[in-house]
């Protein structure tokens, strides 16, 4: 009889990991889709309010409120950018509140990266953290650092 209660209870918690991670899902496509779609209300109610975007550049660090600022221009004229998810892994841990993500995507900038952080909130997952990386194949990558080697070498200045 034990056997079978805990078979039921590994069965059921599978199911649930399956159901959170179908909820993860659903949300980073739909926070996709808001920016394609242009829809800054719907994009930013799927981040935490303290939440974080890391982008392409370097210099791209942006907080929350500091995010909402740049991309409004790009929400105001209709479309924002266009990710398409190529490929997506979801992980969290049992009963957890936190999971974590990376997806391959197809975006104006060829492919990209994209990895982070959803918290599970009173009204249900929210990224709290995500960042974009422009993949560069292993044969070019030191082609990429020549053309980058100024700027860097220029931050490096300005952080030091």
């Amino acid at each position: 009889m034990k056997k079978i209660i805990a078979l039921l209870f590994l069965l059921f918690s599978l199911n649930i990991a399956a159901q959170e991670k179908s909820n993860i899902d659903k949300v980073l496509t739909q926070w996709h889709q808001a920016a394609a779609d242009a829809n800054f209300d719907k994009y930013f109610s799927l981040m935490t309010k303290d939440g974080v975007f890391i982008g392409t550049d370097a210099t791209e660090n942006w907080q929350n409120d500091d995010f909402r600022e740049f991309s409004k221009p790009y929400f105001d004229r209709g479309q924002a950018w266009n990710f398409t998810t190529l490929e997506r892994n979801i992980y969290n841990e049992e009963n957890s509140k936190t999971a974590w993500f990376d997806e391959l995507l197809f975006t104006q900038m060829g492919i990209c990266r994209g990895s982070g952080v959803l918290q599970k909130t009173k009204d249900g997952w929210k990224i709290t953290h995500y960042v974009l990386s422009v993949t560069v194949p292993n044969e070019n990558v030191e082609e990429v650092t020549q053309l980058k080697k100024e700027f860097d070498q220029n931050l490096i200045n300005q952080i030091d």
